[in-house]
């Protein structure tokens, strides 16, 4: 539960404030990317494990690309990376297991970890 709240709120301040340029651009759009895939893993594991969060992780995905992606080129490598996190889960679990439950804490804990570092590093 801390942790879901600590990516929620490192996420939403990550979008919140305004990113400036930086040379590290291929860095940053990597950790979009993997972002967006975490996004995706947590929208199926999350309901695959009864979290009844509904669409929190497709809205947290949404908000990304509102903020991130407004170039269709960006959006769609962002969106392509979101349905590959969850189709990769969808094809691997069809019940809650505890390897699914570890994927979840670890993705929760690494979405946290690249929100953190992006709003660390390129926001004002």
């Amino acid at each position: 539960m801390i942790r879901r709240l600590i990516l929620t709120t490192a996420l939403s301040l990550s979008l919140a404030a305004p990113v400036r340029a930086v040379d590290s651009g291929a860095l940053f759009e990597t950790e979009l990317e993997r972002l967006s895939e975490i996004l995706g893993a947590l929208h199926y594991l999350r309901g695959l494990c009864g979290a009844n969060e509904g669409p929190k992780w497709r809205n947290e995905m949404r908000a990304l690309l509102d903020a991130e992606a407004q170039a269709p080129e960006r959006r769609s490598k962002l969106m392509a990376s979101f349905n590959r996190g969850y189709n990769g889960f969808q094809q691997t679990y069809r019940t809650c297991t505890p390897a699914a439950d570890l994927a979840v804490r670890r993705y929760l804990d690494e979405g946290a970890k690249i929100s953190r570092e992006i709003t660390a590093r390129y926001t004002n």
